[in-house]
């Protein structure tokens, strides 16, 4: 292998760990923000690279059509939020919430966090993806708890705490898949590769398969953020520094589904397991349904949109559980029009909460007015999120709608039901917020919005046009999906 394959291949691994050992000694706020920024974009710039260079395999990491995807995605929306973060936590610094004590290894976290989930997506053998997702929870859970106050205190027990049975189940489960390819492959690390596991599944003791995949949806589905394992994700987002909300909506979610797109890959090459499908699309209707209903009872902007992402991680497992070429290209498209929108409102989300001054929903009002740049930014983001035409999320949920007519129509009705309730509750929290009477501030927006209004961009470029290296990059992967 030559050696600009290794840099390329390891290069995403390699930089956020390199910026995480400088960040640990770096005291000073401000440029520890940089070098956070720089870091995120080289990774960034880094995954662009393998994206044009396409399959790569070595011995520990490797890339494919689909875990390309989750990286591009991955590294761009760390970038952003790298910049976003900078500012918000400067605010917050400034107003006395955090002191340096506190934020010290923040931006070390930040790149272990990425390290952690890059290499989730990169892993070649099952038990290192295992270990990488441990590693992303644990720093998450560090930052979650950053503010020290009682309640982000206990969000972060509860997160570390339901987070850690989720993993032990998905390990449980990565261990009887292991059994199960060991008689057939040989005992060591090749029973432990994601190719040689897909091209032997034909052969596996399918019951060792069907429980294995149980485990592996409850424990990995935590982490996901289904119903009813997702007690965790409200919490965490409501307490934890909004950077660290935009990541976990953004990326940990799709780290954790990815996982589960890699087994269920290996059980559909299995003619004699028991179809995962049924069990996804159960999970994601209940996530839906479940969802949609607790967005009427919430008070917290922060925990509205944690709802939200529950709601939207439902939609995107049932676009998977149907499974074929077009529910699968409608879950590829959701997932990364959700994964651009919801962190996009959570940069909005940041910074309404800092020049107002709280996250209570009845004490927001008239954005529009008295800041219109993130007024404006919510009104579009919730449209966006809601499934409202021309923005993308419109595109993914009629391609899932129909396509779940075609495969069972209940499932699409069932579906429609929770998208018009969730609809509902949305529309009327957001009303009051923009458009209401403006109320109390704490002063002008004093950060980039750019982050913002990017991802925005994108959304409202992919409900109008898909480039069709997207499409076909897309259409790829889904026909992979089975």
């Amino acid at each position: 292998m030559m050696l600009g394959d290794i840099i390329v291949s390891n290069a995403v691994i390699a930089i956020p760990a390199v910026a995480a050992l400088i960040l640990v000694f770096q005291a000073d706020y401000r440029r520890a923000a940089q070098i956070n920024t720089i870091a995120s974009s080289i990774t960034f710039i880094f995954s662009l690279i393998l994206l044009i260079k396409g399959k790569e395999t070595n011995d520990y990491l490797f890339v494919d059509d689909l875990n390309i995807v989750f990286i591009v995605l991955s590294t761009f929306i760390g970038f952003t939020t790298s910049i976003f973060s900078a500012s918000y936590i400067d605010f917050e610094i400034g107003k006395g919430k955090l002191n340096s004590n506190n934020i010290r290894f923040y931006h070390a976290m930040y790149q272990i966090m990425m390290l952690s989930m890059n290499l989730a997506l990169l892993a070649t053998n099952i038990g290192l993806m295992w270990v990488a997702v441990e590693i992303a929870t644990l720093s998450t859970v560090l930052m979650v708890g950053i503010y020290r106050s009682s309640e982000a205190l206990e969000a972060a027990w509860k997160y570390f705490i339901l987070g850690s049975v989720g993993i032990a189940l998905a390990l449980f489960g990565t261990i009887l898949f292991y059994t199960a390819a060991e008689p057939i492959i040989g005992e060591g690390y090749n029973s432990m590769v994601w190719q040689s596991l897909l091209a032997h599944a034909d052969h596996f003791n399918p019951r060792l398969l069907n429980v294995a995949f149980v485990f592996l949806i409850i424990g990995y589905g935590t982490k996901v953020g289904l119903v009813p394992m997702h007690a965790w994700l409200p919490d965490a987002h409501a307490e934890g520094p909004t950077p660290i909300s935009a990541v976990l909506s953004g990326l940990l979610l799709n780290v954790a589904l990815y996982a589960i797109l890699r087994f269920k890959m290996i059980i559909a090459a299995n003619s004699a397991v028991i179809s995962p499908g049924p069990l996804m699309i159960l999970l994601g209707l209940s996530s839906v349904l479940f969802s949609a209903l607790m967005l009427y009872r919430r008070d917290d902007i922060k925990r509205l949109f944690a709802y939200s992402s529950i709601e939207h991680m439902g939609i995107i497992t049932v676009a998977f559980g149907i499974g074929g070429p077009v529910a699968n290209f409608a879950g590829l498209l959701h997932m990364t029009m959700h994964s651009l929108t919801k962190s996009a409102i959570f940069f909005c989300v940041g910074h309404i909460t800092q020049v107002k001054g709280t996250q209570k929903i009845a004490d927001i009002r008239g954005l529009t007015s008295s800041h219109p740049i993130l007024g404006w930014g919510l009104v579009i983001g919730v449209i966006a999120i809601l499934g409202l035409p021309p923005l993308g999320v419109f595109m993914s949920e009629f391609l899932l709608v129909s396509s779940a007519f075609a495969h069972q129509p209940w499932i699409a009705v069932i579906l429609a039901i929770g998208l018009l309730i969730a609809t509902g509750a949305m529309l009327n929290r957001l009303i009051g917020m923009a458009f209401g009477e403006p109320n109390h501030s704490e002063g002008a927006v004093r950060a980039s919005v750019l982050p913002l209004y990017v991802h925005l961009f994108l959304v409202l470029i992919a409900g109008v046009y898909l480039p069709q290296i997207v499409v076909t990059s897309f259409q790829n992967i889904a026909k992979l999906l089975g």
